[in-house]
């Protein structure tokens, strides 16, 4: 039991000493924030009476100008708050230094056609974003991240106190640290939990995986550590998501797993027991205040929204042989795995390879940092020793027209990632026509790749072979086969995944609760 203890004891006393002196700070935060309250409502020209009106919503996420699936959402909703609440100032907390609040606006019109009003936008940029980037942590790499997002927030927090605090990027570990500040209600919009029971099990197992390397995996100690690791983690994410006053979560897979998480804290007796009685301890020592947590809190699902409207007219006829990907080149995307299933398809039908039948696969991503930058010389690389580079093509941070073009003539979208949490990319497929070519697991298996009136709208795989083979049968296909399915794919995204389908769940699950609480004047239209 003392190697439970132990680790237990340190992790409270830490939480609870900082957040001691955290909490002796909030008079300071108060008072700064008053004042930089009154700086942005000048900046945005906003004088006399109506000041007293404007509510503040902070949204954290630090990768807002990324251009991926999760800034689509934190885009969507702005504009969509924009619209119907105009005594609303929405923050943004970003740590992308070196641009301005145009460039953003412009990439965000560019990327994902949306519009935004400049007048009721707002942005704080944080200098510490680094403390969150997977390349400062190479060990302990949960851990280091979700204490740097604690710091992250602390930074946000010095600079503005909203009214109501959302994270829109997965930093549970914040929750705790803004209610300790401001007292303000905190909301989430979840992507993905960040430790979840597949990732334990994948521990127990001693199974290799992008979050379990091989020398973790081959060493029974070093696995027998992680696990503890993991078993103390997961219980105090599972208490900082009980901070949160609601969760919006993104598809099935990820309402399963947060509701899993969530339990977590009262099914580990001892890890609660242990914190229950040091908690009390040091609380009286440190004398921190209470935080009162959530203690039946609801998910609620709220597909993000895709641009179906846009990607729906285009003809369903006419594709070129074209097997597009679409997603940011982080590793757990899987793009290897896409290059590899695309040279076994071509040696089991080298006729693909050129002429008449020839196929290309594009891989098509948004490029964040140096980290990305060598994944993708990496992945070229391998196209090259897999001798299949002449059919691939690499379009790396495509502006939004160039990212139509793609999907208006691609003739099958590819997937490979496992426990694929949503997917906006695979909507974005079934809407523009495109014959999606998934793995079996998350969002593409549960909620979008799912049978229309009892037929098929797509391809689930599980491995390499059965990749190329699903690949081989789309192009495969007669035409009136074809044309069938493509036509069930786009009646499903179009009525399942649009934009006002977003709206509307954002609004039932949270926000209409939320803005009598803030005491938010007429709404708009």
């Amino acid at each position: 039991m003392l190697w439970l203890v132990i680790p237990s004891i340190a992790t409270t006393f830490v939480l609870l000493a900082s957040t001691s002196w955290l909490y002796l700070s909030r008079r300071t935060f108060r008072t700064t924030s008053t004042s930089k309250r009154r700086f942005i409502l000048d900046s945005l020209d906003i004088h006399g009476t109506e000041k007293t009106r404007k509510r503040f919503v902070g949204f954290f996420h630090p990768y807002c100008n990324a251009g991926g699936g999760g800034e689509r959402v934190l885009w969507t909703a702005i504009a969509f708050l924009q619209r119907t609440e105009p005594d609303v100032i929405s923050v943004v907390y970003s740590g992308d230094k070196g641009i301005t609040k145009q460039d953003i606006i412009d990439k965000v019109k560019t990327r994902f056609n949306i519009p935004l009003n400049p007048t009721s936008l707002y942005f704080i940029f944080l200098e510490s974003r680094n403390l969150v980037e997977d390349a400062t942590w190479p060990r302990f790499t949960l851990l280091g991240q979700s204490l740097g997002s604690m710091y992250l927030a602390w930074e946000a927090m010095s600079k503005l106190v909203p009214d109501l605090f959302i994270d829109t990027m997965g930093y549970a570990f914040t929750f705790y640290l803004v209610r300790l500040l401001s007292e303000i209600p905190v909301g989430a919009y979840v992507h993905y939990p960040t430790i979840s029971t597949e990732m334990v099990r994948r521990v127990r197992s001693r199974t290799v995986w992008h979050t379990n390397s091989d020398a973790v995996s081959s060493s029974a100690i070093l696995s027998g550590g992680k696990q503890l690791y993991y078993r103390i983690f997961m219980f105090y994410y599972s208490l900082s998501l009980h901070n949160a006053s609601f969760l919006m979560v993104n598809s099935t897979w990820t309402k399963r797993h947060v509701d899993a998480v969530l339990d977590y804290a009262t099914k580990d007796t001892a890890l609660a027991t242990i914190h229950t009685v040091i908690a009390m301890i040091a609380r009286n020592l440190l004398t921190v205040a209470r935080i009162e947590r959530v203690t039946h809190l609801q998910t609620h699902i709220v597909y993000p929204p895709c641009d179906t409207k846009l990607m729906a007219a285009f003809s369903l006829t006419g594709r070129s042989r074209l097997i597009l990907s679409l997603a940011q080149f982080r590793p757990e995307k899987d793009h290897a795995t896409q290059l590899r299933s695309l040279a076994e398809l071509l040696e089991t039908h080298p006729e693909y390879r050129s002429g008449n039948k020839e196929v290309k696969l594009v891989l098509m991503g948004s490029s964040r940092n140096a980290e990305d930058s060598a994944r993708i010389d990496t992945l070229r690389n391998l196209a090259d020793e897999l001798g299949i580079r002449a059919n691939v093509d690499f379009v790396v941070n495509a502006p939004y027209p160039v990212l139509l073009d793609y999907i208006s003539r691609a003739s099958i979208g590819f997937s490979t990632m496992v426990d694929e949490h949503f997917g906006i990319n695979i909507v974005e497929f079934l809407a523009a026509g495109l014959i999606p070519v998934v793995h079996a697991s998350g969002g593409p298996l549960h909620d979008i790749v799912v049978p229309r009136n009892g037929e098929p709208t797509g391809f689930h795989c599980t491995s390499l072979a059965t990749f190329a083979e699903s690949l081989h049968a789309a192009l495969d296909l007669t035409p009136e086969e074809d044309l069938a399915m493509r036509r069930r794919a786009r009646e499903h995204a179009v009525e399942r995944f649009s934009e006002r389908e977003f709206e509307l769940s954002w609004e039932n699950s949270a926000w209409l609760d939320w803005r009598e609480k803030l005491g938010l004047g007429e709404r708009g239209k």
